[in-house]
């Protein structure tokens, strides 16, 4: 889904979520497709996937269960998964952008898209503005840790300790040039802003935000997105090129264009990481199961929901 358009992006809205095979899945897990416009079938399917598709719970990703689905019914969804553009990586669609991206997530997911980032700068992508690698301060999980132990890399206690651990190593960067933030006592509250500037490349922002609900929960895409846009100052027509991971493209895309493109009249554009250009022995391919996907598509059809509802 690219454009900001009100029509163009409702209409791809309704392109991804009344599509055949989000159809064939519900029609599996027993669902009947409402009747009415654009608006009732996104609550529907919010509502229908609440009860079938979440297996998180309130909890982080990695805490998430795994349902026990037969091989017809995983085999469906996996190839759901790949014609809802979930599940193979496309390239960026233009050669210049104003500013790139790198969406924070899990530790090993943290490391590859900064490595991705990379990538795409010293293969030619010119950036006129800056890197901004985004993230918070949720402490690791367990598995995190361990994924980082096992790879040899340095034992951070958050996610933008390893965004920033990354970039480092990454970039060839030792130290920020500029560093700003508040430490608030509380991880939900506190903010952090590290500007580095690697030779011949833009500079590169790590930026760790608050939540816009503290009392409740840490920041999420939205929040971090919302933070970055604050600082750098964006400009109706400026591009912006969002780096994650295929799995998350049809969510983070929609945020992207909520929380950015219709307020600031920005252009953007979401790619996943390639797996082929970064390198599989500092931290494997994670497995993508059948109940991930569910659960993402799950995250795909909330994220369209809000923005369709944003749009009025």
């Amino acid at each position: 889904m690219q454009g900001t358009q009100t029509g163009t992006v409702a209409e791809r809205i309704e392109a991804w979520v009344c599509s055949t095979p989000l159809r064939g899945l519900v029609g599996h897990f027993g669902g009947d497709w409402p009747a009415g416009d654009l608006a009732e079938a996104l609550r529907f399917l919010d509502d229908f996937s609440a009860r079938h598709w979440d297996f998180r719970g309130g909890r982080e990703r990695p805490d998430a269960r795994e349902p026990d689905l037969d091989p017809a019914t995983a085999a469906l969804v996996l190839d759901a998964a790949a014609t809802l553009g979930m599940v193979r990586a496309t390239p960026p669609t233009r050669r210049a952008y104003a500013h790139l991206v790198v969406l924070g997530g899990l530790a090993h997911a943290c490391v590859r898209r900064v490595a991705y980032a990379a990538h795409l700068l010293r293969a030619g992508l010119r950036v006129t503005g800056e890197v901004a690698v985004l993230g918070s301060f949720r402490p690791l999980s367990e598995w995190e840790r361990v994924t980082l132990a096992d790879a040899g890399l340095p034992p951070d206690e958050t996610e933008v300790d390893v965004l920033d651990t990354a970039v480092r190593q990454v970039f060839g960067v030792t130290a920020p040039t500029e560093q700003d933030g508040v430490d608030a006592g509380h991880p939900h509250h506190s903010w952090s802003s590290r500007t580095y500037r690697p030779a011949g490349l833009p500079p590169v922002r790590v930026l760790a935000a608050p939540s816009s609900e503290p009392d409740r929960r840490r920041a999420h895409t939205a929040d971090t997105q919302r933070f970055w846009a604050g600082h750098v100052q964006l400009a109706p027509g400026d591009q912006v090129l969002m780096v994650t991971a295929p799995i998350y493209v049809p969510f983070q895309h929609c945020d992207a264009l909520r929380t950015l493109a219709l307020p600031y009249g920005c252009h953007i554009d979401t790619v996943g990481v390639d797996p082929t250009v970064t390198d599989p022995t500092v931290l494997p391919e994670q497995t993508l199961t059948p109940g991930r996907y569910l659960q993402e598509i799950r995250s795909a059809i909330r994220s369209m929901r809000a923005l369709h509802e944003s749009m009025g």
